[in-house]
């Protein structure tokens, strides 16, 4: 109780702190990137960015609220006292970075051009810095892949390198990375996510990413094994029936049928465009998380506020990272806060 007491006080706290669409739109009118630099200074990330030299880029400026991020994560899972599920999320900042690394090795990227992309502040923390530089300072791809082996990783960053052989397309390693990471969510929600406010939050996640990953595993047409060896288990609200049926399905328009039939029927896509599918759904299971995430806090003293406030953190990061780079490219503004998800 004394865990969830000060966690939730602090997750509330966070909260009141999130920056709000009217500051957003503002930092997203800056000039260029000094500028934007100087007005992320008056928001709670003072001290991230106060760390940076300059010249600043998009880039620096990302890593620096990303390590914010961790330290922030950190902090929240030492208060919660050993929560599975809040640690399982500390899994995603290690494959964000191997993401980074292999998308980059297979774009023939020098090691000099993907380390600025890769921060290691997570790594240190959990001990499992030398996994990531060993796959950095991989000569190529295959020798990146080979560092992996015997890891938690090594199976499916094998599999993504093999789709992606075939394929081309590099968010394949998008898919079988978190495939890592939502394996052990939902271990993680197993043993630890008996409480109904924190399934409300993770389940539709762990959905979102069986039904996008279906989806795009049928887009590049893998078969039926290769679509089963993603997917990571029915929840309460798309049962295994459904799962297989989505799987069997003959296209993605047919899966989409099959999804009419649960929870999530009124976000199913009347598209016929496969791209536009994936692309509209990812955005409504977005809505809908983000939604959740913000609902938890009408109730006090539960671990569902701890894990909702890492996730706005992680989105409002994410928005900062986009605003920085449309900033540096001199994007519109009214482009760039379309794509954020925003506190009103």
């Amino acid at each position: 109780m004394p865990h969830r007491i000060f966690g939730s006080v602090k997750s509330f706290t966070a909260k009141g702190k999130l920056l709000y669409k009217d500051s957003m739109h503002t930092l997203a009118e800056s000039r260029d990137i000094d500028e934007l630099v100087t007005r992320i200074k008056n928001t709670i990330y003072l001290d991230a960015v106060s760390k940076l030299q300059k010249p600043y880029t998009a880039v620096s400026v990302e890593n620096a609220l990303r390590e914010d991020l961790v330290n922030f994560h950190a902090s929240m899972a030492n208060i919660a006292g050993g929560s599975d599920v809040l640690n399982a999320y500390f899994v995603r900042y290690i494959i964000w970075n191997l993401k980074v690394i292999l998308k980059g090795k297979a774009s023939g990227r020098l090691y000099e051009e993907i380390l600025p992309h890769v921060n290691l502040r997570a790594e240190e923390l959990v001990g499992r810095r030398d996994i990531i530089v060993k796959a950095l300072v991989g000569k190529d791809l295959d020798e990146a892949i080979t560092s992996l082996a015997g890891s938690e990783f090594g199976d499916d960053a094998q599999k993504a390198v093999n789709i992606y052989k075939e394929k081309g397309d590099l968010q394949v390693f998008d898919v079988f990375l978190d495939h890592v990471f939502y394996k052990a969510l939902a271990k993680g929600l197993a043993t630890s996510g008996k409480e109904t406010d924190v399934k409300a939050v993770v389940i539709p996640e762990i959905d979102a990413y069986n039904v996008l990953s279906i989806l795009r595993a049928k887009f590049w047409g893998l078969n039926e094994q290769q679509v089963k060896e993603i997917v990571v288990g029915a929840t309460s609200t798309i049962t295994d029936d459904i799962i297989q049926k989505m799987i069997k399905a003959e296209n993605i328009n047919d899966a989409m049928i099959e999804l009419g039939n649960t929870v999530y029927k009124d976000i199913t896509p009347q598209l016929t465009n496969d791209i536009e599918i994936i692309t509209n759904l990812e955005r409504s299971f977005e809505e809908i998380l983000f939604r959740k995430y913000l609902g938890t806090f009408r109730k006090m003293f539960n671990y569902a506020t701890m894990i909702s406030i890492i996730k706005l953190k992680m989105i409002e990061v994410r928005n900062l990272a986009i605003i920085a780079s449309a900033v540096e490219l001199k994007v519109p503004t009214d482009n760039v806060m379309s794509k954020l998800l925003l506190v009103e």
